[in-house]
């Protein structure tokens, strides 16, 4: 199968074809699509790819406002907009991936299953083409909290990227097929969560890093950074068994095997001490979950306790991407966590 009956092309495109907003932009999207876009420098190109999720919007906010503005970017700019199908479903915005679909940022690796591992291989191919210099991922996070980067390299370039957009990355040796992985191409590639899908904060922070990333001549050199970068290393993932049910409520109904207080994402990158309870736990215990590190060892003993029912940390930790979205929840993670020092848990 040719690229071309997977994705569409757009070149240079003009303001008129854009629609007036990101939705009417959306509504004429009918593929996975490619925009490319001439920059002053020829010779060589940057990449972003966006929309990975059909529910995190803010890369595709940020690039209509930064194509509607019409700035000429200081390289060739390639731009892969991956989610269109998951994205375009009513109400817009509002699914991950196609009901039974793969999630498209696990398919970036071999066998490329599916219209998702085909639409993933011929993202690879256009990359391979143009052989970028650096390469972007922007998403938004599964529930509110501060932005962040994940990147499974961490050195000055992929600091200098990171610093585009915020001061805190996540260096994680755990492989799950994600695009970030390009990275392994000898490419430097950092994954960028804005924040929240619903946060104006989250849009203006991937248009401003956008504009950043497009507009000046080095973006690999940490001299030019504007912030120090805090590293996280090798957080450990928490997981739901596929079996498993959770709720979010302020008591646990006795039903689910999992019960999260409804505000739980305030605890996004904040500090849980072991005495401080994150939720409760069902009859059949903590094998509801596990917690596995990047290299795939279970550390659950050290991650979370459970006292009368209810989960503590078994030592002070810092966690991340905590989703009050049980669909999310289920079929990602609840949540990652380092110790409260950042540095792993092992």
């Amino acid at each position: 199968m040719s690229n071309s009956n997977v994705l569409d092309y757009l070149n240079d495109p003009s303001p008129r074809t854009l629609g007036r907003s990101p939705l009417e932009w959306l509504e004429r999207l009918h593929k996975p699509t490619v925009v490319h876009v001439t920059g002053r420098d020829r010779s060589r190109t940057r990449a972003m790819a966006t929309l990975l999720h059909g529910n995190e919007p803010s890369g595709l906010f940020a690039l209509h406002r930064w194509l509607l503005e019409q700035h000429t970017p200081e390289v060739n700019m390639l731009f892969l907009l991956g989610g269109v199908y998951p994205a375009k479903i009513p109400p817009t915005f509002s699914f991950r991936q196609r009901p039974e679909g793969l999630d498209l940022n696990r398919c970036f690796k071999e066998p490329f299953e599916g219209e998702e591992g085909a639409i993933a291989q011929a993202m690879l191919a256009e990359l391979q083409k143009v052989k970028p210099e650096c390469l972007l991922d922007v998403h938004n996070t599964s529930g509110t909290g501060p932005a962040f980067a994940v990147t499974i390299t961490n050195d000055a370039a992929h600091q200098a990227l990171t610093s585009l957009f915020t001061d805190r990355l996540i260096m994680t040796d755990l492989r799950l097929g994600a695009l970030m992985e390009y990275s392994e191409q000898e490419v430097p590639t950092v994954t960028i969560e804005c924040g929240g899908a619903q946060d104006d904060q989250a849009h203006e922070l991937a248009y401003e890093g956008l504009v950043r990333y497009t507009s000046r001549p080095d973006v690999l050199s940490l001299e030019e950074a504007e912030w120090d970068v805090a590293v996280l290393r090798n957080p450990i993932r928490v997981e739901l068994a596929p079996e498993a049910t959770i709720e979010y409520r302020l008591e646990p109904t006795g039903h689910a095997d999992l019960t999260f207080p409804p505000d739980i994402e305030h605890r996004n990158f904040g500090i849980v001490s072991p005495g401080e309870p994150l939720g409760w736990i069902g009859k059949k215990g903590l094998s509801m979950l596990t917690a596995i590190s990047h290299n795939r060892t279970e550390n659950m003993e050290q991650v979370l306790q459970v006292k009368d029912g209810q989960i503590y940390p078994a030592q002070a930790i810092k966690t991340f991407m905590i989703t009050t979205n049980p669909v999310i929840a289920k079929s990602d993670c609840l949540f990652y966590a380092v110790k409260a020092t950042g540095e792993p848990i092992f």
